[in-house]
């Protein structure tokens, strides 16, 4: 009977620790994983000062909150910079100067107020024409170095059939003219230009220069089965060239056919076959001296 009576007493605190244990999971059930281990890390809470790596670069299949106070704008495409126009060389504003001037040569001659005149065409100060050195020979020099320029273009291109099937003699004198024609427009002051170059301070240019013209005359000649010394051939062709310039100063023919004639028969004087090597060497001279004397007359008038 006593054993009844502690028997169901063990029963019944069993079954009030039971009812206990339930209500208690009912009122206040454990928390989860994720709220347990929270401060475990031992680095501090994160903060929108500090953010980690996986949070900065979320995945996109991944719900991650993000506070939208602190998300960084779209990035924005570059903005289109306009390209810097470049500055000009004070050399280039010079050529610039001086081929705008050879417009108002022959109006105002080889002179300053041409160049001051071209200054103004470009929209570049007038006071650049100060700074030119030998101003007036600085001129003619770029208009010689400018059709210099033209002559051999115009041997290099393709569209040289007016020269490719000539013989020499008239491949040279066909030349001749087409660079005399060149200063034709410039005729009335070109007197002028002569008597600049011959000044002692620009003679050396004027000759350097005259030289690699009539050097370009013979190169493109292809003269070379006539036995003629090339040395020679250069004192031949450089008095035809003087010559036939000297004389267009004079000529007041239509189109200077009467230059072109000259031109012709000295070319053809100076090119016969049939002549001797002595008899050339003096037509050379001959020509030489003409020319000389024809230049100093038109060295002392100026103008």
């Amino acid at each position: 009977m006593h054993h009844h009576h502690r028997s169901a007493a063990i029963a019944k605190k069993l079954l009030l620790r039971s009812s206990f244990f339930s209500s208690a999971k009912q009122i206040a059930p454990a928390p989860p994983l994720c709220c347990r281990f929270r401060f475990i890390s031992s680095e501090p809470p994160f903060s929108h000062h500090q953010t980690p790596n996986h949070f900065n670069h979320p995945s996109p299949n991944t719900n991650t909150y993000t506070d939208s106070s602190s998300t960084p704008p779209p990035p924005q495409p570059p903005r289109a910079r306009p390209t810097p126009t470049p500055t000009p060389t004070y050399e280039e504003e010079q050529a610039r100067v001086l081929a705008a001037s050879l417009h108002h040569v022959i109006r105002l001659g080889w002179s300053e107020a041409a160049m001051i005149a071209g200054a103004r065409d470009v929209s570049v100060s007038p006071s650049i024409v100060g700074s030119i050195p030998r101003k007036e020979a600085a001129l003619v020099e770029y208009f010689m170095d400018h059709c210099f320029q033209k002559l051999v273009d115009t041997i290099d291109s393709d569209d040289d059939s007016q020269f490719k099937d000539l013989v020499p003699s008239e491949r040279i004198a066909n030349l001749i003219k087409l660079r005399l024609q060149m200063q034709a427009p410039y005729i009335s002051k070109w007197p002028q230009a002569l008597s600049i170059q011959a000044q002692p301070s620009n003679i050396s240019t004027s000759f350097k220069q005259r030289a690699m013209l009539v050097d370009e005359f013979c190169h493109a000649s292809n003269d070379e089965a006539t036995g003629v010394d090339w040395y020679l051939k250069r004192s031949i062709v450089g008095g035809i060239y003087s010559s036939t310039e000297i004389y267009m100063l004079t000529d007041n023919s239509t189109d200077f056919d009467d230059t072109w004639a000259f031109l012709n028969e000295r070319v053809r004087d100076a090119f016969d076959l049939k002549k001797t090597f002595q008899e050339v060497k003096y037509f050379a001279e001959a020509v030489g001296a003409g020319f000389s004397s024809s230049f100093q007359g038109f060295t002392k008038k100026g103008c």
